[in-house]
């Protein structure tokens, strides 16, 4: 453990070392328990070189592990700079500028990863004009988590399409997270960002887990002054004693993020429920002028339950000062609930 990270709960991941294709930002964590005992963890960063452009934390793909799920080592890959995935050089395809993994299962005696990319194209928003911005998501899979091959769907190679003009999801269909239900069918949640209205959140269907069905909008922003006023971006929903429950990260009105909590019976009507944190969050970021590695946001998350009944949430943390997206730092945090109850957490070694 470095100096740094005592001073500093819950941070278990740093950007890379020079030369690695993770050495300017890490984002996104997407985190195994996995049957023989090790832990896996990917997540999605860039380097220096990768396309200034494309405003975005994604870029390329990579692998790490740990045997407690709190130490980690970067696994180096077999492609640019110690990548395990990357985007696709076919400029024809959906991913071909920058790719995101959004989603990891181990089924089958395969990995599935669910991630999501944008090609190069220039998105006019009116004031200014974004690169990549219409993002979709795709899926790929491998025996060691390390060598992918994508399956390939009929958007582009893309499992899902854009929203058609004045449709809620028409700027991107991104962040993944694909769940097998009990049924035997599959639910993918996804969220957009609508100029309107802010970040939506948005569900499709599939009996098969590769030809989807939209079902539409499911979540939306908060009330004015809650901690999700601008909406809900990424999201982990998982079953838990039967019920469906959905950790997501909510925006406010000055672009702090912290993470909610939502619960449905059916997986498709959703009820918030408030946290005790100001503004209903269940998990914050830390407070505001702090100078924390996580006080300006707390976002993409991904909850592992473990053998006693507890949770563990890997998490993105950015920190304050940054004015757009690739100026502030992205790491990578832990954080433990309070026993079964998922509704109380804590960074990894903070005093509770």
């Amino acid at each position: 453990m470095s100096h740094e990270q005592i001073n500093q709960p819950g941070l278990v991941l740093t950007p890379g070392p020079e030369g690695w294709w993770d050495s300017e930002r890490v984002s996104s964590p997407h985190v195994l328990h996995c049957p023989d005992g090790t832990w896996k963890m990917w997540y999605y960063g860039r380097d220096a070189s990768f396309d200034r452009q494309i405003n975005l934390p994604t870029g390329r793909c990579g692998l790490a592990i740990s045997t407690d799920g709190v130490r980690w080592q970067r696994v180096q890959g077999p492609l640019t700079m110690g990548a395990v995935f990357e985007p696709h050089p076919d400029p024809n395809r959906f991913d071909s500028a920058h790719v995101g993994v959004s989603n990891v299962h181990f089924h089958n005696n395969l990995y599935w990863m669910w991630y999501f990319g944008g090609d190069g194209r220039f998105v006019d928003l009116g004031k200014f004009k974004a690169k990549g911005l219409n993002m979709r998501p795709g899926c790929a899979i491998s025996r060691d988590g390390m060598n992918w091959v994508r399956l390939e769907s009929i958007y582009q190679g893309a499992f899902l399409d854009l929203g058609k003009a004045g449709e809620f999801d028409a700027l991107f269909c991104a962040w993944p997270q694909v769940l097998p239900d009990d049924d035997g069918t599959w639910k993918l949640y996804y969220h957009t960002l609508n100029p309107d209205k802010g970040f939506l959140v948005g569900l499709a269907v599939s009996t098969d887990g590769l030809r989807w069905e939209k079902v539409g909008q499911i979540l939306g922003p908060g009330e004015s002054g809650s901690f999700d006023e601008r909406g809900i971006g990424t999201r982990n929903v998982l079953k838990i004693n039967g019920q469906y429950v959905m950790f997501y990260e909510g925006v406010n009105n000055s672009g702090y993020h912290s993470i909610g909590l939502a619960i449905s019976e059916d997986g498709i009507h959703w009820q918030k429920d408030k946290g005790e944190q100001p503004g209903g969050p269940v998990f914050s970021h830390a407070e505001k002028g702090s100078g924390r590695w996580d006080a300006r946001a707390i976002g993409t998350p991904c909850v592992v339950p473990m053998n006693d009944g507890s949770f563990r949430m890997y998490y993105i943390g950015a920190n304050e000062g940054g004015y757009d997206e690739l100026s502030s730092r992205h790491q990578i945090g832990l954080a433990v609930s309070a026993g079964a109850n998922f509704r109380q957490w804590h960074r990894w070694e903070e005093k509770e």
